[in-house]
């Protein structure tokens, strides 16, 4: 095997190049992985526009990309748990396994933890748009003949979803809205379906995403901008929703989400607002007794995932609207940039 292999590589904003770059090295405990889909991420999207993701900026030029669907290609020789051959997909957040975090059943809040195709290291962690990518063996889910690769890179993006209506508690029967209909947001709209939210409703100033939103099943698309907002929501749910997933990371669509909610309600934080602290209604927090929670990335939730898509309960195929060589990536990155036409663009390797 060559010592290098094909890869996008980020220089900078807007600047992604296809050239050779370092073959991973296979250490103790790890897989090496062939990659064969890629999905492109908004944190990928941030780094493509600006050079930088919020508070991350990279010291050098790295490789993004961090959902995936791959064919185990080699293993170290201690590893026994996957098997070269294996379809996979995987959990790029690789915690340290050892914290109090990851020992109580919060592994996601680990601070340690290193993420792919991310500068939230120094240096940043190479992801997986390239041919190859090492990663440690515990972070690989083997994928059943059901789930092909296109539906194996959507696993991650589908487990922020999932993570995030667990966060929410019971959901059967509540009145669900969901502030921004991206892929994460028309996600958490499939994922509170599957658990029996009713109505469901999400929300965006894009026409093409709230068009979406109905194909897909939820029972009213909002625009935010409308002066009748406010009687539709009490068209639909009386005193307000149940429950907001606010996944636009838009700090307006926060502030309307505490007019928007029931007293006793929930609002998820879902979507990353910035860097810039969000000003909060406390006296509404308070004497309407809301519940503001945060959804960091997923728990234990894969599997699930992987089981939900199995079954066929949930269908994510609807979101893929975009499949590119490797070849075309940088036509890819400025097709997933338009947000008027694009939800979940991948790259097949």
């Amino acid at each position: 095997m060559s010592d290098t292999m094909k890869a996008d590589v980020l220089y900078g904003a807007r600047d992604i190049r296809i050239e050779p770059f370092k073959l991973p090295e296979l250490r103790p405990g790890m897989v090496l992985l062939r990659n064969r889909r890629v999905g492109i991420c908004g944190s990928d999207l941030h780094y493509y526009e600006h050079g930088y993701c919020a508070a991350f900026v990279p010291d050098r030029p790295f490789v993004l990309g961090h959902e995936l669907a791959a064919e185990v290609a080699a293993v170290a020789d201690d590893v026994d748990t996957v098997s070269i051959g294996a379809r996979v997909t995987v959990n790029p957040a690789r915690n340290c396994g050892f914290c109090d975090y990851c020992r109580s059943g919060k592994a996601n809040l680990c601070r340690k933890t290193i993420m792919l195709g991310s500068a939230s290291t120094t240096p940043p962690t190479d992801g997986a748009l390239a041919e190859f990518v090492v990663v440690r063996a515990d972070q690989c889910h083997v994928l059943p003949e059901e789930v092909d690769d296109s539906l194996g890179a959507m696993m991650e993006p589908f487990a922020v979803a999932l993570h995030a209506v667990r966060r929410a508690g019971f959901v059967s029967g509540r009145r669900v809205l969901v502030t921004g209909a991206g892929t994460i947001g028309l996600l958490v709209a499939i994922a509170a379906r599957a658990f029996g939210a009713i109505p469901i409703a999400i929300s965006d100033i894009v026409a093409a995403r709230r068009f979406k939103a109905l194909e897909l099943g939820v029972d009213a698309a909002l625009d935010p901008l409308t002066a009748d907002l406010n009687e539709r929501i009490r068209e639909l749910t009386g005193d307000g929703f149940d429950i907001i997933f606010e996944a636009s990371g838009s700090p307006i669509a926060l502030r309307g989400a505490f007019e928007m909610v029931r007293p006793g309600g929930t609002i998820v934080q879902v979507g990353t607002l910035g860097t810039e602290d969000v000003p909060i209604p406390a006296n509404l927090l308070m004497n309407r007794e809301i519940n503001l929670i945060g959804s960091m990335r997923y728990g234990d939730v894969f599997d699930e995932a992987i089981r939900l898509v199995a079954s066929g309960r949930v269908n994510l195929r609807p979101l893929i609207n975009g499949v590119f060589t490797i070849d075309e990536s940088v036509k890819a990155f400025a097709f997933a940039a338009d947000k008027s036409q694009s939800f979940k663009v991948q790259i097949r390797l």
